[in-house]
């Protein structure tokens, strides 16, 4: 059975950093891309960045590229998004995600404010 648990997310400041973490079981997790994707309240969901399985590709949403970075650990199953230049547009639910595969995890709650 597929399982995504995020977690990390938080209060922080605008300008601030903070990473999450999604952890990955249920699926041989080495052998597929991943991917952050968040939903804003009152807005549709959205594709934040991907990896490639063996991390040698990343790709990003126009709105965070250059202050958000994807990476992941095969060895521990696990995919983490480092965000930094935090803006208030950035106020999420972050979800992490095998895109070719149908199942959502909790997420976590990202809040950029002062």
């Amino acid at each position: 059975q597929v399982h995504l648990v995020e977690s990390g997310g938080g209060l922080v400041q605008p300008g601030g950093s903070l990473t999450l973490s999604c952890a990955a079981s249920g699926f041989t997790f080495s052998n597929y891309a991943m991917s952050w994707y968040r939903q804003a309240p009152g807005k549709e969901r959205e594709l934040v960045a991907t990896i490639s399985r063996s991390a040698g590709s990343t790709n990003y949403a126009d709105s965070v590229k250059g202050r958000f970075t994807i990476s992941r650990d095969n060895a521990k199953k696990a995919v983490y998004l480092q965000m930094n230049s935090l803006k208030p547009e950035d106020t999420a639910v972050y979800y992490c995600k095998n895109p070719l595969l149908p199942i959502w995890g909790q997420g976590t709650q990202l809040t950029v404010s002062s």
